[in-house]
């Protein structure tokens, strides 16, 4: 689809504008949280989950440019969806939380393209630098580690599985979606 031509979610290094910031139904607030749960087990089974989205709590969802959907709690953006993608933590709360998400480690030389919001390639992931800590499916929201890096640099959503990126010499194998200093990262609460 259309969404994922342009290189990132959020491409400006300026601090991320969401417009449109309402509060959602309480209805809506539930689904926005059970499709989080279901995208990611781990935060059900903490009980992380209720500390990011508590239940009392007013959930808001702003838009920003490219059909992504932003939700904010206390003015903190949370999580993040493209159209017709799933959700997915911003590196804040993935770095709070590391065992929610899949992880894949890019290699030394792809780390300044990933930080540049550039796609990451297949024989980034692959090469011998790289490490596949966890197989998944192609659509499969990923964390992108650093060769010898602790946190993790960016957020991505696969092209293909990682049986398939073994395969691949060339080709993108992970649409990078949001990395660090990017204009989400720049933006820890919104004014």
């Amino acid at each position: 689809s259309n969404s994922f031509l342009r290189m990132s979610y959020f491409p400006s290094k300026k601090k991320l504008e969401i417009g449109n910031i309402s509060q959602v139904k309480s209805s809506v607030a539930r689904g926005i949280k059970s499709s989080i749960c279901e995208q990611y087990p781990y935060l059900e089974e903490t009980g992380v989950i209720d500390v990011l989205i508590p239940k009392k709590e007013p959930v808001y969802v702003g838009k920003c440019e490219g059909h992504v959907q932003v939700v904010t709690i206390n003015n903190v953006p949370l999580f993040f969806q493209g159209r017709d993608a799933p959700w997915c933590p911003t590196l804040r709360i993935l770095h709070q939380y590391p065992e929610m998400m899949k992880r894949l480690r890019a290699d030394q030389g792809a780390i300044k393209f990933v930080l540049s919001g550039a796609n990451i390639m297949c024989p980034g992931l692959t090469s011998p630098g790289a490490t596949i800590h966890d197989e998944v499916e192609a659509n499969t929201p990923v964390a992108i580690y650093a060769e010898g890096k602790e946190y993790a640099m960016a957020v991505g959503l696969t092209k293909m599985s990682t049986a398939e990126m073994r395969t691949m010499s060339k080709g993108i194998g992970v649409d990078n979606l949001h990395y660090l200093n990017d204009g989400l990262w720049k933006l820890e609460k919104i004014d």
